[in-house]
């Protein structure tokens, strides 16, 4: 139950960094570098939980991780107007 809690919690809580980003299309405040390696930590921790079989995990990343690469990829696509 506490690993449904910590996934639910930790996703919405990345939700309105998400929409905001997408509604606004402005990256220029965000790490490029930092978005990287956020984005394959929540890879890797969607395949240990699929490793571990662990559905908390697995839920809270599935849905994660397509948020973080919408902003990654918004934030790439912005590159040259960021700097």
């Amino acid at each position: 139950m506490i690993g449904y809690i910590a996934g639910i919690l930790t996703t919405i809580s990345f939700i309105p960094q998400a929409l905001l980003t997408i509604k606004t299309q402005n990256t220029k405040s965000i790490s490029l570098m930092m978005y990287m390696i956020f984005s394959a930590g929540i890879l890797l921790w969607l395949i240990y939980g699929i490793v571990i079989n662990s559905m908390p995990i697995i839920a809270a990343n599935m849905i994660t991780l397509p948020l973080t690469l919408i902003i990654l990829f918004i934030k790439i696509k912005n590159l040259k107007n960021d700097q």
